[in-house]
C-alpha cells in the first residue's frame, strides 16, 4: 500500500495552504493527505473493479484496526495525528465509500442527489477530517467542510471533464445535461457536445453558491484556524472564475489557478 508519507507537490495549491500551519498541524495534514491519495490511486487505478474493491476494503480494515489501538507501521503518524485531533473513523469510512463509488463503477451522468453524496464523501469529509486539525469542531467548522468541500469538488469536477471522459467517466449531473438538451451519458460524446457548456453553467453556479456560503464562516472564525482553507477557496475559485470566463465549449484548455490571486490571499491571510 501507498506509504502515508507522500507529500503533496510543492506547487500545488494543497501544499501552499498547508505551509501556513504550524509544524504539528502541517504534518497532520500531510498524514490525512497520504491517506486519501492512498485510496484515490487504488480507485483510480487500474485493474478489475474487485481487485478495487479489494484494496480498499483493506484499508478500511486498517483504519478499524487503528481506531482499536493496533494501527499497522505506516499509520503511526496517522494514528498519532487522530488522536491529537479527534479524528473520526466515520469521516475516514465516508471517504473510503466515496473512493468505492469510483472503484465499483464508471460514474455517468449521476442525478444530483447521487453528486452531492459524492462530493460529501470524497471532499466534505475530508474537509471534516481538516477542520479538527485547524482547531474547528462542531458547528461552524461542520458548516465550513460542507460547502467548501463541495465547492472544490464541482470545480474539480468542471476542470476535468475531458481528463474524466477520457477513463470513461462523466461527473456532470444528469438534470443539467438534459435541461441543455443533452440525454446521452457516453463521456466522450458529452465532452464534445456543443449545448455543454449550458450544463456547465448550472453546476459552475452550485459551486458558486457552495464559495459564498463559506464567507461568512470565514469572517465570523479564528482568524489562525481559517488562514489554510481561505488559502485553499481563493486558490480554487480562481480556477472556476478563469473557466466560467473562458467558457466550456470544447476544446477545452486546463484551467490553472490565478498566481496573483493566491498570493493576495497568502499576503492576506497566510502571513499576517
Amino acid at each position: 500500500m501507498t506509504e502515508e508519507a507522500a507529500a503533496p507537490a510543492s506547487g500545488s495549491s494543497f501544499y501552499l495552504a498547508m505551509r501556513v500551519l504550524p509544524p504539528e498541524q502541517r504534518e497532520a495534514m500531510y498524514a490525512v493527505y497520504g491517506f486519501c491519495r492512498a485510496v484515490d490511486d487504488i480507485a483510480d487505478g487500474g485493474g478489475a473493479a474487485v481487485e478495487r474493491r479489494a484494496g480498499l476494503d483493506r484499508w478500511r480494515a486498517e483504519i478499524a484496526a487503528m481506531f482499536d489501538g493496533r494501527a499497522p507501521a505506516h499509520l503511526a503518524a496517522l494514528a498519532a495525528a487522530t488522536r491529537r485531533y479527534g479524528l473520526r473513523q466515520n469521516d475516514f469510512g465516508a471517504v473510503i465509500e466515496g473512493m468505492m463509488m469510483d472503484a465499483e463503477d464508471d460514474i455517468r451522468a449521476p442525478d444530483w442527489a447521487t453528486l452531492d453524496l459524492y462530493c460529501d464523501r470524497v471532499a466534505s469529509a475530508v474537509g471534516r477530517l481538516s477542520v479538527r486539525i485547524f482547531g474547528l469542531g462542531e458547528g461552524a467548522g461542520e458548516v465550513l467542510a460542507h460547502h467548501l468541500g463541495r465547492a472544490l469538488q464541482l470545480t474539480n469536477i468542471l476542470r476535468d471533464i475531458d481528463e474524466d471522459a477520457s477513463i470513461g467517466r462523466l461527473y456532470l449531473p444528469r438534470e443539467a445535461l438534459v435541461a441543455a438538451g443533452i440525454t446521452i451519458d457516453e463521456p466522450l460524446a458529452v465532452a464534445a457536445d456543443a449545448r455543454l457548456p449550458a450544463a456547465c453553467a448550472e453546476v459552475a453556479a452550485r459551486a458558486r453558491h457552495h464559495y459564498a456560503k463559506v464567507q461568512p464562516i470565514f469572517a465570523a472564525g479564528p482568524r489562525r484556524a481559517m488562514r489554510a482553507p481561505r488559502l485553499m477557496a481563493a486558490a480554487y475559485g480562481s480556477v472556476l472564475d478563469r473557466m466560467v470566463a473562458a467558457g466550456f465549449a470544447a476544446p477545452r484548455r486546463r484551467v490553472r489557478t490565478s498566481r496573483l490571486r493566491v498570493l493576495g490571499a497568502y499576503l492576506r491571510h497566510g502571513l499576517i
